[in-house]
């Protein structure tokens, strides 16, 4: 999977870098929002608390979707703004086995 950024626009009313990217993903399945995440962190270099995938929406009969990813300043600014579905799905899952077990 490769991913090439596209835009990069500076919002600092919502105190955030608006990203727009491109993921190319020959042969494979549509990568889910995680591993967009986890790629784009290791791109721009960021700490991953502080980005969110807002969306990527894949091309049909191509292996190619198109993203959006917002990169705030803070956490407080994140939590303040962003929607909660939206936080949800870019938190990695927690296995707690250890309850599950008991």
């Amino acid at each position: 999977m490769e991913i090439t950024i596209n835009e990069k626009i500076d919002n600092p009313l919502l105190n955030r870098t608006e990203i727009r990217f491109e993921c190319t993903y020959q042969g494979d399945a549509t990568p889910k929002v995680l591993d967009v995440k986890n790629r784009l962190v290791a791109t721009l270099n960021v700490d991953k608390n502080l980005l969110v995938v807002h969306n990527l929406k894949p091309s049909y009969g191509e292996g190619k979707a198109n993203g959006y990813a917002k990169l705030y300043d803070s956490e407080e600014s994140l939590a303040k703004i962003e929607r909660e579905h939206v936080v949800l799905k870019n938190k990695e899952v927690v296995k707690e086995e250890k309850e599950e077990a008991e």
